[in-house]
């Protein structure tokens, strides 16, 4: 389980059972960072690497809950697993509509724990990767000249050579010209390709899934 690019913050407000949870994570090579409340975690910047969050539920003041909605407000989609010492159903479907990955009982056993994390830093090391490709997309897609632009969201969308010509007003020898590049520029090998990263950049509506 070790990695030494990831991250895991705790927030707990009993002192004993954050140090635990340090020392076990520490233990196994992992970088962890022990908060007691929710505004002390909130003065520092989350780390620019696959995070999780263990987050206790019930602290005096701001709630885990409370912090839960604010990050999901914020648009921070780090993965959080929960732990409480006085759950109950209702809070734990709470915690799992808002998108938490794990809702652990206090005392549970350190594998339990261990095995979320592990789900938490993969979901999170794949987010990154998933974004990270997108701004290199985004990179490819403005290196296109507005004309190549134009027919790249033509092409996606089955317009032909033809057509595109005659929708421009150029000869159809100039759209294949534009359609070759713009393939080359974006790294496109098939026209399937070019319809997915147009879905991704959102330049035409999702297409549709074949079973």
């Amino acid at each position: 389980m070790s990695d030494a690019n990831a991250t895991v913050l705790v927030i707990d407000d009993d002192p004993a059972l954050r140090a635990s949870i340090g020392r076990l994570l520490r233990s196994l090579d992992l970088d962890a960072r022990l908060f007691a409340s929710v505004p002390e975690f909130l003065e520092m910047d989350l780390p620019n690497c696959p995070t999780c969050l263990v987050l206790d539920v019930r602290m005096p003041g701001r709630s885990g809950l409370d912090l839960q909605r604010q990050l999901a407000m914020a648009n921070h989609e780090i993965p959080i697993i929960f732990i409480t010492g006085h759950g109950d159903i209702s809070m734990s479907v709470q915690a799992m509509k808002g998108g938490a990955i794990e809702f652990l009982t206090k005392p549970f056993r350190d594998q339990e724990l261990l095995d979320a994390i592990q789900l938490g830093l993969s979901r999170d090391r794949a987010r990154r990767k998933d974004e990270e490709a997108l701004v290199a997309l985004r990179e490819r897609f403005a290196l296109l000249s507005p004309r190549e632009r134009e027919i790249m969201i033509q092409v996606v969308q089955g317009r032909l050579n033809k057509q595109i010509a005659g929708d421009i007003g150029i000869a159809e020898a100039t759209v294949k010209v534009h359609r070759s590049r713009l393939m080359q520029k974006m790294n496109a090998h098939s026209l399937l390709a070019l319809g997915r990263m147009a879905e991704k950049l959102q330049l035409v509506p999702a297409l549709p899934q074949h079973c």
